[in-house]
């Protein structure tokens, strides 16, 4: 996994969105970075945030979160690609027992700076509730192939030992916005967390540091497996010609109904 931070390209950006912020320049930066590595991301994976200050239309100065829209992937992400959030708002939402993804997504849509902005993503409570001002997010396969382990658990203390927080699996939304802000806080010196069958998250006080830590976690990933010996895996053979007829009889109805639907005929 190779680091592609270039202090250079990183001005550069600063320099071409000079219409935004600087916090804005530099997350777009860094989103491309990860969204251009498929061993990260693939087509709409991951997402990033970055709490800034933006002054709301009578001139106050209001805390807000960016964060990655749905409807955008992150190697070609653009300012309008980050639609900011009310942050003191979506931090409060931290205090319910419950919020159904309707009334999420409700609150966040009311609460944004502009109303034509995209959805925020489905893990924006997540990026919220994390105190840190960069935050990204993968689904790393190297990650992966750990955390998607049945003892993922204990092979991510091995190779983290006390770096990384680990969180359970919990479906995207409120609940796991929830799960793994206690996580951290239990360990608030961790450089991110693991999320068991999802993914990666790391955070820092700049874009730098949050992308150089999420490379690091992942070339720890990597090295890790590349030290056990592979295992070839034997193939088996299942025959199913004596069953044919009993196949075809089962599943010729459903193709042929999926056809009607489909031409009509």
């Amino acid at each position: 996994m190779q680091n592609q931070w270039n202090d250079s390209h990183a001005k550069t950006a600063i320099e071409q969105y000079n219409n935004v912020s600087k916090d804005i320049a530099l997350r777009v930066y860094t989103s491309k970075l990860i969204g251009s590595d498929p061993a990260l991301v693939l087509h709409g994976g991951g997402n990033t945030s970055v709490k800034s200050i933006a002054k709301n239309a009578v001139g106050e100065e209001v805390n807000i979160l960016y964060v990655k829209g749905s409807g955008w992937d992150l190697d070609t992400l653009e300012p309008p690609g980050l639609p900011g959030v009310q942050l003191d708002h979506l931090v409060k939402l931290r205090q319910l027992d419950r919020l159904s993804d309707e009334d999420m997504v409700n609150e966040q849509r009311t609460h944004l700076l502009d109303a034509a902005s995209p959805n925020p993503s489905v893990e924006t409570l997540l990026h919220a509730f994390l105190p840190h001002k960069f935050i990204d997010h993968s689904h790393a396969d190297a990650i992966l192939v750990i955390a998607d382990q049945p003892n993922a658990e204990s092979l991510c203390k091995k190779i983290y030992r006390e770096t990384m927080g680990i969180v359970p699996y919990i479906m995207p939304g409120f609940d796991l916005a929830k799960a793994a802000v206690e996580v951290y806080e239990k360990s608030p010196d961790v450089k991110g967390l693991v999320l068991i069958n999802h993914g990666l998250f790391t955070f820092g006080d700049t874009a730098k540091e949050s992308y150089d830590r999420h490379i690091e976690a992942v070339q720890q990933a990597e090295d890790f497996i590349a030290s056990h010996e592979e295992k070839k895996l034997s193939p088996i053979s299942i025959s199913t010609i004596a069953n044919k007829g009993e196949i075809l009889l089962a599943i010729g109805p459903h193709l042929r109904g999926l056809y009607s639907e489909e031409t009509g005929q």
